[in-house]
């Protein structure tokens, strides 16, 4: 991948992400001019001087890095050669990149570079970098080496990204598989998966508490399904995880590890830790949520009656109603008019969408007009709302007791459900309350 600054492109690569999902993918693994399962004596020669590794490199600065990422090394001794196949790579001055990656059509490609210039990028943006030798019959890797170089071509090189199904990691992943002769995913596909895609998701952004909750917010019910391990190989330390405890039959008939050897090249230092299992994290965003809602109560309390409360009461609705709008409105967007599916099927669009929008005139007009009977329209028009949004929440509370409608919405449920009963409850008061 590209490493790019800037935060309208960081908000972009969010519209999907970190954590992205695309169109079917181009290129057919079938399509390689593989050697016979028997080999000749000189592809097997030429395999001989040929070492694969599997480079997992650990998470980045940016929030497209924080997964992680793997490439293929090939290593020939007969050049001297060590030469790196990347699945990942995109650019941000791609034609209409943008407008592409909002409506889930990004594309990536697969290119190829020297190794030992990979390993020392990784290394100054410090990153975990680890490399995995595979243990593979000559005439396989042969096979290997032929199929890749052949992906790469600028004919074979494209295809487009997709978070779960189809990323750097699950091209490397199906690479494997291939060399097998499909071992490797008969023996994971029917295994199931520790987590949901959310909850890997979750692994990795918990330390983030505003990307946490906004990733949450607008992945869908889609990802809440158990998955099995080969699922989860869409994330990159997965395989080599896998790729080190799988072991099978050579073609001389004994029992061979498929991984040989590991070579930590980089330990990355001061990094947040990727979590074994997720955590809990609603009880932060519901904490968060009632403390806020406390002091809100406190102010009134004291200053309820003063002229500042008020105007900075519509002023906060205001915000909400940004805040929200912005998100509800992107999820709205996501949901219904891209192919970016892993946000379909979203309950959250039920309490949290454009509607909130509507707060920001509101409660503009509560804190400024001096018309009383225009401040007392607002208000009964954002009591109003604040009520459709309790309603709407615990309407996506009930529909979860369905299986079919299950979605792990806990995040966003106790970080706005609790602020709708106050926002109601300090409206109907302030309606009481004279003007000082």
């Amino acid at each position: 991948m590209i490493l790019v600054p800037g935060t309208i492109k960081k908000l972009s690569v969010l519209f999907a992400l970190g954590l992205l999902l695309f169109l079917p993918q181009p290129l057919i693994f079938g399509q390689n001019n593989a050697v016979n399962s028997t080999g000749s004596l000189a592809g097997s020669r030429r395999g001989d001087n040929l070492t694969i590794k599997l480079a997992l490199r650990g998470p980045g600065d940016e929030v497209y890095f924080w997964w992680g990422h793997v490439g293929l090394v090939i290593e020939d001794k007969s050049t001297g050669q060590a030469r790196f196949y990347d699945w990942g790579v995109f650019s941000f001055e791609n034609d209409n990149f943008f407008y592409n990656f909002a409506f889930g059509r990004l594309l990536y490609s697969c290119a190829v570079s020297r190794a030992e210039r990979n390993y020392d990028e990784y290394i100054k943006t410090n990153r975990d970098i680890t490399l995995y030798t595979l243990d593979l019959p000559a005439f396989k890797k042969v096979e290997v080496q032929r199929f890749v170089e052949k992906n790469v071509l600028p004919e074979n090189r494209d295809y487009y990204y997709h978070q779960f199904k189809d990323n750097c990691a699950t091209r490397i992943r199906d690479i494997i598989d291939m060399a097998l002769d499909g071992r490797f995913k008969a023996q994971y596909s029917a295994m199931p998966g520790r987590f949901t895609f959310r909850q890997h998701v979750m692994r990795h952004t918990w330390f983030s508490p505003f990307f946490d909750w906004i990733l949450n917010f607008w992945m869908g019910q889609g990802i809440d399904r158990p998955i099995t391990v080969w699922e989860e190989m869409f994330l990159p330390s997965e395989i080599p995880m896998r790729a080190m405890e799988f072991s099978y039959t050579g073609p001389d008939g004994m029992q061979r590890p498929l991984v040989s050897s590991v070579e930590i090249l980089n330990r990355s230092r001061g990094r947040p830790a990727v979590l074994d299992a997720p955590r809990l994290q609603w009880p932060r965003e519901l904490g968060a949520s009632l403390l806020f809602c406390a002091i809100l109560l406190l102010l009134y309390k004291f200053f309820g009656g003063k002229r500042v409360f008020r105007t900075s009461f519509g002023i906060l609705n205001g915000l909400l109603g940004l805040f929200f709008g912005i998100a509800g409105s992107l999820l709205v967007f996501m949901s219904f008019f891209t192919n970016h599916d892993y946000t379909f099927h979203n309950s959250n669009v039920v309490f949290v969408n454009p509607l909130f929008f509507a707060a920001i005139p509101l409660g503009l007009i509560f804190a400024f007009t001096g018309n009383e009977k225009k401040r007392f329209f607002a208000a009964s028009l954002l009591r109003a709302f604040w009520t459709y949004v309790l309603l709407g929440g615990i309407l996506t509370m009930v529909i979860k007791l369905n299986p079919a409608f299950y979605q792990y919405n806990q995040v966003t449920q106790a970080l706005v459900l609790p602020l709708a009963p106050v926002m109601v409850f300090i409206l109907v008061l302030l309606g009481r309350v004279k003007k000082t």
